[in-house]
Parts: C-alpha cells; structure tokens; sequence
C-alpha cells in the first residue's frame, strides 16, 4: 500500500517516489514523488524534472483542465520510469 501524502495533498493522496530516465542519455533522477490517479489518461510528470533531464518532446500534446475549469496544454515526452 502506498503512503498518503498529507503535507501537498488535502484529502491527503497516495504517492510513489519514482525514478525517471531520459532513454536519449541514460541520465536518471530519483525520489520523484508521483500522485498515483488510476483513472488518469496520461501520466504528468514534474516540469523541474522534465527541464532538468532534458527530456526529449515529441509531437502529441495534451489538454488539461484542472478542477477550477482552467484549461491547459502539456506536451509529451519520451521517459523511462519504475519505483
């Protein structure tokens, strides 16, 4: 069972720390903490993490629409990731 985060999460919600690598390099990054969503379409991953391992784009993008309504666009990147 996966621990609850209660101290970025109100409900509090279950989170992984995860290690993601970018497949171009094989640089890595560790203790990634991911919100677990198992109805989630995609998986959203830290843009500090994605900027950082220089993760390659591709062409899909996304919208997003958070709880308030707000829309928003995210591309998609190519990462290996496990926890």
């Amino acid at each position: 069972m996966p621990a609850y985060d209660d101290s970025r999460f109100s409900p509090p919600a279950p989170v992984v720390h995860s290690t993601l690598r970018c497949p171009q390099t094989g640089e890595t990054q560790t203790d990634i903490p991911m919100l677990i969503d198992s109805g989630a379409d995609v998986t959203l991953l830290p843009k500090t993490v994605v900027d950082s391992l220089r993760l390659e784009s591709s062409d899909t993008k996304y919208q997003l629409r958070a709880f308030d309504g707000e829309l928003s666009i995210s591309e998609a990147v190519r990462a290996s990731f496990w926890f």
